[in-house]
């Protein structure tokens, strides 16, 4: 029998810092690659670098789709967690288009909040038509539907790995091989959505797509965890990370790589 000894803090842990590489990756190294492209020189190292860290940060979110999963359905108050996953997507909005699309406000990506707020949106209207299987089944389409016309981060592929943890809670075969279909195919479509009627080919997508398994990476750590909550920091600290975090990579970017 196995060992189990990883608790929910240390998962949010082992996220919120495979994020900030992620992150550190695309707002701070693309523009040092960038530069260096600019000045002529080999960007060869710092592009592996950034590679390297985009593949790391894909175990990120995977772990993030768990917690919610976890925190849905062990929160006292399903409705104020849902009010705070909305209240931080828009309070993290503008930090992510500066940091990640150079710009105060577009509609052309939304944060991961908004994901979040969609997947336990999609749950809670799960469990309210408990018994009704095609409405349940509609209800969890309608926020699939929104993610993808709201283009947040993972669009439908995160709306449904945080619906496929909640369904296989308890079983870490199912929640393994199901969220690995969801996060390849999910990825799949994800592309086919977004560059819909670009003529380039579905092998393309599916191979593009291959890079998002590395985030399978997380399931080392699914695998061994307690249900335990461990040794939490304040609650205020988890939400506020994501937009502080990423208003600093921002000024860092600005301070280092100015005109890139």
């Amino acid at each position: 029998m196995k060992q189990r000894s990883v608790s929910s803090a240390f998962l949010k842990h082992i996220a919120y810092l495979t994020m900030f590489i992620d992150h550190f990756s695309v707002v701070v190294l693309a523009a040092y690659v960038a530069w260096l492209g600019a000045q002529g020189a080999s960007a060869e190292t710092a592009s592996w670098i950034y590679q390297m860290g985009r593949h790391i940060g894909r175990t990120a979110f995977i772990l993030f789709a768990f917690m919610a999963s976890e925190g849905f359905r062990y929160t006292h108050s399903r409705k104020k967690y849902l009010l705070r996953l909305f209240a931080f997507a828009f309070i993290s909005e503008i930090p992510f288009d500066l940091a990640v699309n150079g710009c105060f406000f577009t509609m052309d990506g939304q944060n991961v909040y908004w994901t979040l707020f969609l997947g336990v949106l999609a749950l809670y209207i799960f469990e309210k038509l408990r018994g009704k299987p095609l409405l349940q089944f509609l209800g969890v389409l309608l926020c699939c539907a929104a993610a993808v016309v709201l283009k947040t981060d993972y669009m439908l592929m995160g709306v449904l790995l945080i619906v496929a943890f909640y369904l296989g809670r308890g079983s870490f075969r199912y929640q393994f091989a199901v969220g690995s279909v969801v996060i390849y195919m999910g990825q799949v479509m994800l592309y086919v959505v977004r560059y819909w009627g670009s003529g380039i080919s579905l092998y393309v997508y599916m191979s593009a797509s291959v890079s998002e398994l590395y985030g399978l990476l997380a399931f080392c750590f699914l695998y061994f965890y307690d249900g335990k909550k461990g040794k939490q920091l304040p609650k205020a600290f988890y939400y506020w990370f994501y937009p502080l975090h990423l208003l600093l990579l921002y000024g860092i970017r600005m301070i280092l790589f100015p005109g890139v």
